[in-house]
């Protein structure tokens, strides 16, 4: 490296591939180790040792700092062992180790210290535990299988519903009737059913998606509707219901007239609670308090994209000047809001990614929140529709224009 490209980086400050580390004798193996880790464990990174974290250089000071790197920091502190690429760049404030570490295909890498292994992730300009979405994630991309594949606990085939299992291999896999009479076969061929026989089990995918009763196998499948009577949750639910349904609808039903419910969940009464009564003339009316296809995005990426390491199913909460709907797990992949608002995407979930689309879910994949929901919003009532992502869940809010808050002291009581 350059002595000008090092005080370009100096001069860029920290980042999610860029991290600063003071170079003397107290640095600590594990501290290293631990930056080490999260940047091998993402895209890679570069690890200045001697500068301070406002970019000043003040040199490293540790003698056989290259030896005690290899020798202490990697071999004891980090496992898998990771290889880095190590220079050095001297300048007018000291010497300036540069250490280069690239992104592993041996994920997960763990810091090894005080008799625990603990997953490392860089985000942003800082190192954070890894979540069990993530850790899995990292499990992935180093040759095991992904949440949506895992095995459901105690289940078999015979909780899926064989009609769904068949009309999905037939309609949309263009599998013959000579072919389904191997239907465990092709089920496990699709990664539906997994493990070895005669032990295969339903994948949680498969649960989701074509289940009898699919919270019976994986709590957190299915949809919660709460229908709040004013603007905050802690006022008395008029409506609380969690709806165990599979996601894949039967050949015929797909195309309702109602793409919300039925086509995702025949039976739930959230159109009921998110539209009102006007007379327009002599014609009374329903009118959708929110755009209908907004409400069709977001239940389907709620669904789609949520994160199966988590014990919650996805949440639909309607306010008296609001709708809520809201996706358990973080944001896949290090996207962040900013990210999805410019149309970036990342599939957590590629097996229901694909379903849905064969469905015809998927018409704007990646694009739907930038193409659909947000100018919708905006036709709608002037306004965007709010986004909040946390380490738990994504949510994403539509706010009800004001002559439709009006109405809902208007809307149906439960009997």
């Amino acid at each position: 490296m350059l002595l000008s490209e090092l005080l370009e980086l100096t001069g860029r400050g920290e980042g999610s591939n860029l991290e600063f580390k003071r170079g003397g004798e107290d640095l600590r193996p594990e501290v290293l180790a631990k930056e080490i880790v999260a940047f091998a464990n993402m895209r890679g990174g570069t690890i200045l040792i001697g500068v301070e974290d406002d970019g000043s250089i003040s040199g490293a000071r540790k003698e056989n700092l290259q030896e005690w790197l290899a020798d202490t920091v990697i071999a004891r502190y980090v496992h898998p062992r990771v290889f880095v690429e190590y220079q050095e760049v001297d300048t007018d404030g000291g010497t300036v180790a540069v250490v280069e570490v690239q992104e592993s295909n041996a994920k997960p890498h763990a810091l090894r210290h005080r008799q625990r292994e603990d997953i490392y992730v860089r985000s942003g300009s800082v190192c954070q535990l890894a979540t069990t979405e993530r850790t899995v994630r990292l499990f992935e991309s180093g040759g095991l299988p992904n949440a949506e594949r895992m095995p459901a606990h105690g289940s078999s085939i015979e909780d899926l519903d064989e009609r769904r299992c068949r009309e999905y291999l037939a309609e949309h896999l263009r599998h013959t009737e000579e072919e389904l009479e191997d239907l465990p076969g092709l089920l496990a061929a699709h990664k539906f059913l997994v493990g070895k026989p005669p032990n295969l089990r339903c994948s949680y995918a498969a649960c989701a998606l074509f289940g009898k009763f699919p919270q019976r196998n994986l709590p957190q499948a299915g949809l919660r509707l709460t229908v709040c009577a004013g603007m905050d949750e802690d006022s008395s639910p008029r409506f609380d219901q969690v709806y165990d349904l599979p996601l894949a609808e039967y050949r015929g039903e797909l195309r309702a007239p109602d793409p919300v419910e039925p086509a995702l969940h025949k039976g739930t009464r959230l159109r009921e609670y998110i539209s009102h009564e006007e007379v327009i003339g002599r014609t009374r009316r329903s009118i959708w308090d929110y755009p209908e296809e907004a409400v069709e995005e977001l239940m389907v990426n709620a669904l789609i994209h949520r994160d199966w390491t988590k014990q919650d199913c996805v949440r639909v909460v309607v306010y008296s000047d609001r709708l809520e709907i809201i996706s358990p797990g973080a944001l896949s992949n290090g996207l962040t809001i900013e990210d999805i608002k410019r149309g970036a995407s990342h599939s957590r979930n590629p097996i229901m990614v694909r379903v849905f689309g064969r469905y015809g879910y998927m018409e704007n994949q990646g694009m739907g929140i930038r193409l659909k929901v947000i100018p919708l919003m905006r036709e709608h009532n002037g306004r965007d529709p709010e986004f909040e992502a946390t380490e738990h869940y994504f949510k994403v809010t539509l706010r009800k224009r004001q002559s439709a808050v009006e109405q809902s002291s208007a809307q149906p009581e439960v009997a």
